[in-house]
């Protein structure tokens, strides 16, 4: 391991969906480096950038001025030769080329597979989650994730206004890949009548029916919240409310029980935004961390929130996790884990899932 007293330079990249935060987690990476006497070097467009040899010197004038920056300003890329170790080895000689003792990873689950991929091939790297999903099942909180549901209400709010005025309904289809967490944590800020997500069944029925007894009880406007994992069901929806309460309406003779529904997709409008104060100082505090970490010697670990902590874990322990957790492990990744550990991990995904089914079950009740 490569101590404090021996890093020259420190390697920073994101990688990976952008995330609002990212570039205050790298501005606290280099003014942390920078203040103990350590070069730290920006890495363009990812691990594409470290094949390619694309980097900047970050001083502390390069990162002024970042931290209220939406995007990242180091860009973000997908970088199909890293994966082969051919490309692997172009970037290791990248960062020998450029005396480069360790680098720190922003991104999610695909860069953190990075990450290993250095990790175990000699170059010490800690994880930083950057992600508007908070879908590292490791840690409680992603950078990112707030500004994203922020950015969801604002629209929702406004579109909730032409909805109020029209007696309509709005269906909203939000990202968060294949969680559910912005959108059941949107749907219950804004007041929705339902949401669906990829945690629990959706009764597209129940729903419609739902919209037809609120109208009946005086009920204007609605709000639906769909989760992009689901890439036609929210259009289809408003189609399908559209013509069941207009069938309806003709048939009983009462215009007042059509609720015409628009379809909204907010799509990337929702990883944009200047980040919000708690995503600037977790992506600090956590860029803070990833310094202090591979200066004391560690390595292949990312950063984490825990009830409100930042702490650190491996990160094939919490690739098993993840995987665990999303039904997706593979023959073999649990191998080298003992039944003990084995069931801490089923302990900690049991802990989780019930958090979020508390959430979801606050929602229905509400959602009236």
């Amino acid at each position: 391991m490569i101590m404090a007293q021996n890093f020259r330079k420190i390697g920073v990249l994101t990688s990976g969906g952008d995330a609002p935060g990212m570039n205050a987690a790298v501005r606290a990476i280099a003014r942390t480096a920078n203040a103990r006497g350590i070069q730290v070097m920006g890495i363009i467009g990812g691990y594409r950038g470290m094949i390619h040899d694309e980097m900047i010197e970050l001083d502390n004038r390069a990162v002024s001025g970042k931290i209220q920056l939406s995007g990242t300003f180091l860009y973000s890329d997908r970088c199909l030769e890293f994966k082969e170790e051919e490309g692997m080895q172009k970037a290791i000689a990248t960062l020998k080329k450029h005396e480069i003792d360790g680098v720190i990873a922003i991104g999610g689950d695909g860069t953190f597979r990075g990450a290993t991929d250095l990790s175990v091939r000699g170059v010490p790297t800690i994880g930083v989650p950057g992600s508007i999903d908070n879908d590292i099942t490791a840690s409680d909180y992603t950078i990112g994730f707030d500004t994203a549901m922020t950015t969801v209400i604002e629209n929702v709010d406004r579109l909730r206004d032409t909805c109020e005025s029209h007696a309509r309904c709005n269906v909203v289809e939000v990202m968060g890949r294949g969680a559910g967490d912005i959108t059941i944590n949107t749907a219950i800020a804004s007041g929705a009548v339902a949401c669906v997500i990829p945690e629990a069944p959706f009764d597209e029925e129940a729903c419609i029916n739902k919209i037809i007894r609120l109208r009946r009880e005086g009920k204007r406007s609605f709000l639906i919240i769909v989760s992009e994992a689901f890439p036609t069901l929210g259009e289809e929806l408003a189609k399908k409310i559209t013509a069941v309460t207009k069938e309806l309406s003709e048939k009983e003779g009462n215009d007042r029980l059509w609720v015409e529904s628009k379809f909204c997709r907010l799509a990337h409008t929702v990883r944009g935004g200047s980040p919000t104060l708690r995503d600037r100082l977790t992506a600090t505090k956590m860029g803070v961390r990833a310094v202090e970490e591979l200066l004391a010697g560690n390595t292949n670990l990312i950063v984490v929130e825990r009830q409100g902590e930042i702490a650190t874990c491996d990160i094939g322990w919490s690739q098993v996790l993840d995987r665990m957790y999303k039904g997706t492990l593979k023959p073999g990744m649990t191998d080298k884990y003992t039944a003990e550990e084995l069931a801490d991990m089923e302990k900690f995904i049991a802990a989780k899932k019930a958090e979020f089914e508390a959430a979801y079950a606050m929602f229905n009740e509400l959602a009236n």
